[in-house]
């Protein structure tokens, strides 16, 4: 019984530890790399993430996580904000990670995303050349009525 316990020192306070129901406490901070394993309708699917805050409400203290979500080569990227707390934690666990872990490519990302500005800046000046045909051939319809 005795070989279960273990008496520790935390800030000048000694506690005794029953080892068969001690937790595994893990530290974050803000900036660290994480994993999400986040359940999607009745799979689960394991995304890139960084804490980027942690909102120390009384009620329901919440770890900020953005999450990367890199779709498929035809899809535009995707960085969505989990808000990690006891609510959350029955779908989502999150786990550390190293830089080394996070498998994406970076070059293929930053196309995709340049590729997706470029298409909302053309969609952008298709949409002005509209309201400019409409000002100058169909306002002066009106003005003739």
């Amino acid at each position: 019984m005795e070989e279960n316990k273990r008496i520790i020192e935390i800030d000048g306070v000694k506690v005794e530890i029953d080892l068969r129901t001690a937790k595994r406490v893990e530290s974050f901070k803000v900036g660290d790399n994480i994993k999400i394993l986040d359940k999607e309708y009745d799979s689960y699917k394991v995304k890139p993430g960084i804490i980027v805050d942690f909102a120390e409400f009384q009620e329901l203290p919440t770890i900020v996580i953005a999450v990367f979500d890199e779709g498929s080569w035809s899809s535009t990227p995707n960085i969505s904000f989990i808000y990690y707390n006891k609510n959350t934690s029955k779908k989502v666990e999150i786990v550390s990670c190293s830089e080394d872990e996070i498998k994406v490519s970076k070059e293929g990302v930053i196309e995709r995303f340049e590729r997706e500005i470029q298409k909302k800046k053309n969609e952008y000046e298709d949409l002005k050349n509209k309201l400019e045909y409409f000002k100058t051939h169909f306002l002066k319809v009106y003005k003739e009525i």
